[in-house]
């Protein structure tokens, strides 16, 4: 019998089915992560702490099958958040995630070198606090010495998929809201 797992990413944990090949759910599994909030208005997580969520319930789910069985894994998660990696591929700083709100002024400088209306014909989206181009330009602005080593930029699911697989990909949908 073929099996697929389903596997979301969220903000407060990431959750995971087993699925039979006629897409009855068979088991899950689910595994909680902190939110950091440094300052009001502020949300963060460690990539790390999504990457072995993943790991763990995935590898729960995988041994109630075997495991040459598993025909294939899905992964969706959280949008807009940033992940910083080094030239090593490891992660810069914690995440900055959908639901921040400290990039007021980075919209504003984006709204005047850009225009609001030029950067929604552009992306497809009105600037806003909760994209990934804001929180990145408040990296540059506000903490250099980490933008300055910055080598890849990859949203929570991306930098996951990366994990299990070692490419770097994205898709539209997830594209159309970083800005760039």
């Amino acid at each position: 019998m073929k099996y697929v797992i389903g596997a979301d990413v969220g903000t407060s944990g990431t959750k995971a089915v087993l699925f039979s090949k006629e897409g009855e759910p068979l088991c899950s599994a689910y595994r909680e992560y902190e939110l950091l909030q440094p300052q009001n208005g502020w949300a963060e997580q460690r990539p790390d702490d999504w990457r072995d969520a993943v790991y763990e319930v995935l590898k729960e789910l995988s041994d109630k099958v075997k495991k040459e069985d598993i025909a294939g894994v899905g992964m969706s998660g959280q949008m807009h958040g940033l992940v910083l990696l080094d030239e090593n591929n490891r992660p810069l700083c914690d995440s900055i995630i959908w639901c921040d709100q400290r990039t007021g002024k980075e919209v504003e400088e984006i709204c005047r070198v850009i225009g609001k209306e030029k950067y929604i014909e552009l992306t497809g989206n009105a600037p806003n606090t909760g994209f990934t181009l804001s929180k990145l330009l408040w990296v540059k602005n506000n903490r250099p010495e980490i933008y300055a080593r910055i080598n890849k930029i990859l949203l929570p699911k991306d930098y996951i998929n990366f994990c299990l697989t070692s490419e770097f990909t994205t898709d539209v949908s997830d594209a159309s809201g970083t800005g760039s």
